[in-house]
């Protein structure tokens, strides 16, 4: 058995980094092809953006306040009432068919 410190020094890696097998992995979750001479390149691009989270993560933002805008300011509100929209008539109008301002589709369960 190998004392401790016989053993080689494995590289460090950053607490969030991405290997080739998880560009591979990312790209099939979503969808998308990629070459595999891509891989290397997709790899480095992901793991600036995670180096840079982290980055992000190390500001105190102790006491600060979420903002919607750089600038105070207050959302316009308007009260919430239920209309039919006041054009009944124009909505359905393309339908290919109606009844009574309703859409009539054909039935699908019997």
């Amino acid at each position: 058995m190998l004392a401790e410190r016989d053993r080689p020094e494995e590289p460090q890696k950053s607490p969030m980094s991405v290997d080739a097998a998880t560009v591979r992995r990312i790209a099939h979750l979503a969808r998308i092809a990629v070459a595999d001479e891509e891989v290397e390149h997709l790899r480095g691009e992901l793991n600036a953006i995670l180096a840079f989270v982290a980055q992000l993560s190390e500001v105190d933002v102790e006491g600060v306040e979420p903002m919607t805008s750089v600038t105070p300011m207050e959302m316009k509100k308007r009260a919430d009432e239920i209309t039919d929209g006041g054009i009944p008539d124009d909505i359905v109008r393309n339908a290919p068919a109606t009844q009574d301002h309703f859409f009539l589709v054909p039935k699908v369960v019997e």
